[in-house]
């Protein structure tokens, strides 16, 4: 179970060694959908060298299923490694027993080995449908920290204070609130940190609920002498209904387990807003072309042609680039007017403006009897536009005939003019 996959990750390409306007694009691409680099400064300095840098990130294997909230970390590793940097998955088969304090408002129960070591399995087979196996060293930490002697773990914890392990939030929360914090939770955020030195990384990635512990890392280095890393944090991914983290438990996720046709209908059901979300931090495009996707909307392409664009990458990425293309042509077979009754009524309405709020059209076409009730109603997810969820913003051209449904009873086609 516990073996190391150590595959030498090519060259950086030559493009971007010495070429100052190179330089700038990898930076933009790495910078794009992070919350913080710490120091970005050094970053910097880190790229322009030419050298292939260590990129860490770490995941415990807590729960046996991965969704799309938990691959916006290894996106990011994804777009290193294209870039040919040296990428480790390393999998927390030991801090897993410790068990995350991290947001947690008491001691969480620790997993069995077992339960550790099956998540583990799962995890290594779900992950490469993101990273490039033959370019991921997978290591796992109780290599290095299953040998340590009780007297090596008095010397790592005699390298950072109590103090300031009472600074992150959720411990001081639990101390003033005289909720009990256990002894070993103050391994957890050692140990991490201590992964990092064990790996020599120059860069650590993170969600920004992580940033405590990433700081660790930076401060174990440099009290055994080594460069500190950078810190790179990334936001945590909203759901499909827009509002709260991703999660199974709130029922708004994409499982990159999940069959490709109920992935890619739930991928054209985000609003059109969040769909730039997940662009910026699911998507491998360059962010030229993100750009040239904005601006073509900007111009008048219907947005639900954009978000197929996402809904083929990313179907594609963890199925099939075929599986993702069958799926767009039942996806548009589902809801062109071929499928619709041929008595389906279609409104006209003379705006005399080139555009018009939907909350609008849906009151005036009598789709709601009011614009709180149509804000309502798309607030709910009740409305569709060419079947797509659509957000508060979304507004209708004219010259364009739209299939709008309200509700599960009410559809019917609308058109501005």
């Amino acid at each position: 179970m516990r073996r190391s996959i150590k595959t030498l990750a090519p060259p950086i390409p030559q493009a971007y060694i010495g070429d100052p306007q190179s330089m700038s694009d990898q930076f933009d691409l790495l910078r794009r959908g992070t919350t913080e680099i710490l120091v970005e400064t050094d970053f910097r300095k880190a790229l322009a060298s030419g050298r292939r840098l260590t990129i860490k990130a770490g995941f415990d294997p807590t729960a046996p299923d991965l969704h799309l909230g938990h691959t916006v970390i290894l996106t990011k590793m994804r777009q290193f490694q294209d870039l040919g940097h040296d990428v480790v998955f390393l999998i927390g088969d030991f801090t897993g027993l410790i068990g995350d304090p991290t947001g947690k408002s008491a001691t969480r129960p620790p997993l069995t080995k077992d339960e550790v070591e099956a998540n583990a399995a799962t995890y290594r087979e779900q992950v490469f449908k993101v990273l490039d196996p033959d370019r991921t060293r997978v290591e796992f930490n109780s290599t290095w920290m299953s040998p340590m002697s009780a007297a090596d773990l008095v010397k790592l914890a005699a390298r950072y204070t109590v103090a300031r392990m009472l600074e992150r939030d959720d411990f001081e929360k639990r101390y003033h609130g005289q909720r009990p914090i256990a002894i070993h939770e103050f391994l957890y955020p050692l140990v991490q940190g201590y992964d990092s030195v064990a790996l020599r990384a120059d860069v650590e990635l993170g969600g920004t609920d992580q940033r405590f512990n990433l700081l660790v890392g930076r401060h174990l280095q440099e009290t055994f002498g080594l460069a500190p890393q950078t810190v790179i944090t990334l936001p945590l991914l909203e759901g499909v209904d827009g509002a709260q983290k991703m999660s199974k438990s709130l029922n708004n996720y994409i499982g990159i387990s999940e069959p490709p046709g109920e992935m890619f209908g739930k991928l054209m059901s985000i609003s059109d807003t969040l769909m730039w979300r997940y662009f910026e931090l699911l998507s491998l495009k360059p962010s030229s072309e993100l750009q040239r996707l904005r601006t073509t909307v900007l111009e008048g392409v219907n947005p639900r042609d954009v978000k197929f664009e996402l809904a083929m990458e990313l179907v594609g990425r963890f199925h099939a680039t075929a599986t993702a293309r069958a799926e767009k042509a039942a996806f548009i077979a589902s809801f062109s007017e071929k499928q619709v009754p041929d008595d389906l009524p279609e409104t006209l309405l003379e705006t005399g403006a080139s555009s018009l709020l939907l909350s609008q059209v849906l009151k005036e076409s009598g789709f709601a009897s009011s614009t709180s009730e149509a804000r309502r109603l798309i607030s709910q997810g009740a409305v569709r536009l060419d079947g797509a969820r659509v957000d508060q913003d979304c507004s209708l051209k004219t010259g364009v005939t739209y299939l709008l449904g309200a509700g599960k009873r009410r559809l019917g086609k609308v058109r501005l003019a």
